[in-house]
């Protein structure tokens, strides 16, 4: 009993990239850019939609929720993992663990399913542009992001409640880059079937689920489009749906990789790159490929860059 309350005790030693000195020194540094990149790029996206008019609508309202889910799940992330990589001892606390298990699993899931309502909302615009502001109305935009919000506080709730309850008999290595539920259950020194299961029920939920409903609206998305006589029309249609789409394949396609296979299979290094692509790149390469791929977001930043630089 003593033993297994050693974790709770003294933390954990999180070992990231240290059997790699050199490794780690670069990324210490590219983490470090690319979390600045992120705050500024989501938190620029975040202003522009709420103070353009024009950019009052629920692909930017959804855009803007996105945005700050990422600013949140990389906070949860970034900080600790940089102050670990830059310290000898790689100790952390007990309550830090579990704290940053809790947040980043309920931000990650909460992304999932906003990602399928972003796809709805695109569907609705180019399957039935003449009804999509009867469809997505301020109130069903609204829930639908409360829906997305909550169901990641719920699974959270319930994934990492059972994961802590897991006896570590001692040990307090943790050979990753933070803490994440299939890192901590290798950890255990009894039978986790029961959590591995658990874990596949919710990956099944909140990835395999989303990502069909996603391919079944853009299925009806494509077969809209073709109908569609000009070839104006068409690029203009695409245009409004590829961007979410780059950004579904990123994140579902490294997410998928961690959460759908058993918890004890995945190499160290493996499982280390994937996690922090989906926690530190993926949510950079989202202000981006909305910037550079969207005229809307793009003119209304120069509007409000032109407008504060002559304002002074």
């Amino acid at each position: 009993m003593e033993e297994s309350n050693s974790s709770s005790e003294k933390g954990f030693l999180l070992l990231g990239f240290s059997d790699q000195p050199q490794l780690e020194r670069i990324l210490f540094v590219i983490i470090l850019l690319f979390y600045v990149l992120n705050l500024l790029g989501n938190t620029a996206i975040i202003l522009v939609s709420y103070l353009d008019p024009k950019l009052h609508t629920p692909m930017y309202y959804f855009l803007s929720n996105l945005s700050c889910v990422d600013i949140c799940f990389t906070t949860s992330v970034a900080p600790q993992l940089l102050v670990t990589m830059n310290k000898k001892d790689k100790n952390m606390s007990y309550g830090g663990c579990v704290a940053q298990l809790y947040v980043a699993t309920g931000l990650g899931s909460s992304e999932c399913i906003l990602l399928a309502v972003m796809a709805y909302d695109r569907c609705a615009a180019v399957c039935r542009p003449l009804y999509y502001t009867s469809i997505m109305h301020p109130q069903l935009c609204v829930s639908l992001a409360s829906i997305a919000w909550l169901s990641g506080l719920i699974t959270s709730l319930i994934q990492c409640s059972l994961t802590v309850q897991l006896p570590l008999c001692g040990h307090r290595k943790l050979d990753h880059i933070f803490c994440e539920v299939p890192v901590l259950i290798k950890l255990a020194c009894v039978d986790t079937t029961f959590n591995e299961v658990e874990l596949f029920v919710a990956s099944i939920i909140f990835l395999i689920v989303p990502v069909s409903l996603i391919l079944i609206s853009y299925g009806f998305i494509t077969r809209a489009v073709l109908r569609i006589k000009s070839t104006a029309g068409r690029s203009k249609a695409f245009g409004t749906c590829s961007s979410h789409l780059l950004v579904v394949i990123i994140f579902y396609g490294t997410i998928i990789f961690m959460y759908l296979q058993p918890a004890k299979s995945s190499s160290k290094n493996q499982g280390k790159f994937v996690s922090l692509f989906y926690t530190i790149v993926t949510p950079l390469l989202n202000p981006i490929i909305y910037t550079l791929r969207n005229k809307d977001v793009k003119g209304a930043m120069r509007t409000l860059v032109m407008g504060n630089v002559f304002s002074s």
